[in-house]
C-alpha cells in the first residue's frame, strides 16, 4: 500500500524501505567505477609484478659446495630463474613449469666463487630481480707458528715481550693462546694484552718463563678449522744488581736484506728482512724504497726487524734497502729488487758424472734450470714417480731410493751411489713456492745408466794401457838385447886375448934360445900363422855373435 501511495504521488514522504533501498542502489552504482579499477590493478599486479627471493650462505669455506635458492610467489608459470654472479656471470638456470617451485642452484667455493650474488626471474615476459647476497670465501689457516720479539725468547726481567701467532695461509681469523697448556682467558693470574695477533708483556718477571702456543682458527655456520703452533719455551733472565762498568758498545756491522712472498687468498703480500750480524743495541733500523723512507723501527734487544710490503706478480715494485743508524754509525744494505716474476719458461735436467782422483766412477749430480721464476719450488721425479721431500718422506706411497741427498734448495740432486738401482728416467718440475696451487712446469725426463760393466770400466782404467805395455815391452827388449851384446862383445875380446897369449907362450917354449936366425925366420911364419889363427878364431866368434843377436 505504501509503495503504490509512494508512486502515485499522494505520500509527502517516501515510504523508509523504499528509501533504503534507493540509498543502497544509487551507492552501489557510485562505487562500481572503483571496483572496476581495482580489479584490472589486481589483475595487472597478478600478472606482471612479483619479486623473486634468493636465499643462501653469505660465508663459507674454500672447498666443499654451497646451494643458493630462489623462488617467486604468485607468478604463473612457466618461470625461468637464473643465478648471475657480480652482475654480469651467469652461474646456472633452472626452469619451473609447476609454479611455485623452488630453484636449486649448487656451486663448489674456490677463492674465485667470493662476490655479490643475485637471482633472475623471468614469467610472462617480464623480467624481475631478487634481493642481493654477499658470499665471502673464508680460507682455512694452517701452517701456524709463534714468533717472539725478541728473538731467541729470552727477555730480561723488567723488559718488553711480544709473541706473535702467524698463519702462513687463512682469512677471517680469531687466535687464542695457551701458557704451559691452558688457556689464557680473562681469569688469567698473569696479565697479558691482546692485540690482534699478539700476545703482549709490557713488564716481564720471572713468572712468565714457561711455554706459550697458540692457534689461529676460522668459523662459519658454527663449524671451525683450526690450525695449532709448537709450544716456544721463554726464559726470563734476572738482572743482577751489580755496579759493574757498562760493557763497551761493538759497532755494528753493514746490515743484510731478505725478500719473501706469501700469498693469503688472491692477495700477495711481501716480507722484507732487515739484519745485522754482530753490534750492540739498540739500533734504528728503516726500510728504503727508492731511496726514500717508508718504514722504520727501533730495535731495542735484537738487530733484526721484519717489514710488510705489498706486491703485485709481473710489477716491478721498486728497489729496497736497510739502513742501520746508532749514535755513530750509519750504514746501508745492499739492494734488493721487489719484483716477482712467475715459475715458466723452459725446465731442463743436466747430468754431471763425479770421479774419485783414481778416475774412479762414484757420484752423479743432476740439477735442474729455471729460466724464469723468483721463487721456485723444485720437485724430482724418478721414472714418473714424485721423490720424497727431505721432510716429509712417505715411504708406503713413493718409492725411495737409498742413496739421494738434495742441494741448493732443492735445486741439484745427488745420487750418492751408484748401483743399477739407480738407474732410469729423472726429470723435474717447478712451481711458484708461496703458491701451493699454482701450476707445475716441468723438464724433459734425462737417462742416467748405470750397468755393472760401466762400473767396471771405471776401476780397469787405472791399469796401463795395451799400447803403453806394448812400448814398454819393446823398450825393454831392446835393453836387454844392447846388453847381452856389450858382454857378449868383452867375453870374445877375452876370449882372443887369451888365445894370443897363449900362442905366443907356446911358441917361446919350442925354439932354442941360441937359434936366433932360425927365430927370425920362424917369427914371422909363426906370427902370421897365429895371427891367421887368431883373426879365424875372432871371425868364428864374431859370425856366432852376430847369429845370437
Amino acid at each position: 500500500m505504501c509503495n503504490t501511495l509512494a508512486s502515485l504521488g499522494k505520500l509527502k514522504k517516501p515510504c523508509p524501505k523504499v528509501h533504503e533501498r534507493v540509498m543502497e542502489k544509487r551507492q552501489a552504482l557510485n562505487f562500481l567505477p572503483v571496483l572496476a579499477v581495482a580489479s584490472f590493478l589486481v589483475k595487472i599486479s597478478g600478472s606482471s609484478s612479483f619479486r623473486p627471493v634468493l636465499t643462501g650462505p653469505d660465508l663459507a669455506f674454500s672447498g666443499p659446495r654451497v646451494v643458493f635458492r630462489c623462488v617467486a610467489s604468485n607468478v604463473s608459470p612457466p618461470v625461468i630463474y637464473e643465478l648471475i654472479k657480480d652482475g654480469r656471470v651467469r652461474i646456472g638456470r633452472n626452469r619451473d613449469f609447476q609454479g611455485g617451485q623452488v630453484a636449486s642452484f649448487p656451486i663448489k667455493v674456490t677463492a674465485a666463487s667470493e662476490g655479490s650474488y643475485h637471482c633472475r626471474a623471468t614469467a610472462g615476459g617480464t623480467r624481475e630481480i631478487s634481493n642481493s647476497i654477499k658470499l665471502r670465501v673464508v680460507t682455512p689457516p694452517s701452517y701456524t707458528r709463534v714468533t717472539s720479539e725478541p728473538f731467541p725468547p729470552v727477555a730480561y726481567e723488567g723488559s718488553r715481550m711480544a709473541l706473535s701467532c702467524d698463519a702462513e695461509m687463512g682469512s677471517n681469523l680469531s687466535y687464542s693462546w695457551f701458557f704451559n697448556r691452558k688457556e689464557i682467558t680473562s681469569s688469567t693470574s698473569l696479565p697479558f694484552h691482546f692485540v690482534e695477533n699478539k700476545l703482549l708483556v709490557e713488564r716481564v718477571t720471572p713468572e712468565y718463563a714457561g711455554n706459550y702456543s697458540c692457534s689461529a682458527w676460522s668459523s662459519v655456520n658454527g663449524i671451525k678449522r683450526i690450525s695449532s703452533s709448537t709450544e716456544v719455551q721463554v726464559t726470563i733472565k734476572v738482572k743482577l744488581k751489580l755496579f759493574l762498568l757498562p760493557p763497551a758498545p761493538v759497532y755494528v756491522s753493514k746490515p743484510e736484506i731478505s725478500f719473501s712472498v706469501h700469498k693469503e687468498g688472491t692477495s700477495y703480500h711481501g716480507n722484507v728482512t732487515c739484519w745485522s750480524t754482530r753490534g750492540s743495541p739498540p739500533v734504528n733500523l728503516y726500510l728504503l724504497l727508492d731511496g726514500k723512507e717508508v718504514n722504520s723501527v727501533t730495535a731495542a734487544q735484537t738487530l733484526a726487524a721484519w717489514f710488510l710490503v705489498v706486491v703485485v706478480p709481473e710489477l716491478d715494485m721498486g728497489e729496497a734497502r736497510c739502513r742501520v743508524k746508532t749514535e755513530n754509525q750509519d750504514l746501508t744494505s745492499e739492494p734488493v729488487n721487489l719484483e716477482v716474476a712467475p715459475v715458466g719458461g723452459n725446465v731442463k735436467v743436466e747430468v754431471e758424472y763425479l770421479y774419485t782422483a783414481d778416475s774412479k766412477l762414484t757420484t752423479a749430480r743432476l740439477s735442474c734450470h729455471v729460466s724464469r721464476g723468483t721463487f721456485p719450488y723444485i720437485s724430482w721425479l724418478f721414472n714418473d714417480s714424485v721423490l720424497p721431500s727431505e721432510s716429509h718422506p712417505d715411504s708406503h706411497t713413493q718409492p725411495i731410493l737409498p742413496h739421494i741427498a738434495f742441494a741448493d734448495r732443492r735445486q741439484s740432486l745427488i745420487l750418492t751411489k751408484l748401483s743399477p738401482e739407480e738407474s732410469g728416467y729423472y726429470r723435474c718440475r717447478a712451481r711458484d713456492s708461496y703458491d701451493d696451487s699454482g701450476p707445475w712446469v716441468e723438464s724433459a725426463a734425462e737417462l742416467v745408466q748405470v750397468t755393472v760393466n760401466s762400473m767396471s770400466q771405471a776401476a780397469s782404467s787405472t791399469e796401463t794401457p795395451p799400447s803403453q805395455s806394448f812400448c814398454m815391452n819393446i823398450t825393454e827388449a831392446v835393453t836387454i838385447a844392447f846388453c847381452c851384446f856389450v858382454l857378449l862383445m868383452l867375453a870374445v875380446g877375452s876370449a882372443c886375448v887369451y888365445k894370443m897369449f897363449e900362442n905366443n907362450q907356446a911358441h917361446t917354449n919350442s925354439v932354442p934360445a941360441n937359434s936366433d936366425a932360425l927365430q927370425s925366420e920362424l917369427t914371422p911364419q909363426s906370427g902370421g900363422n897365429m895371427a891367421d889363427t887368431t883373426a879365424t878364431d875372432c871371425d868364428v866368434q864374431n859370425q856366432i855373435t852376430e847369429v845370437t843377436v
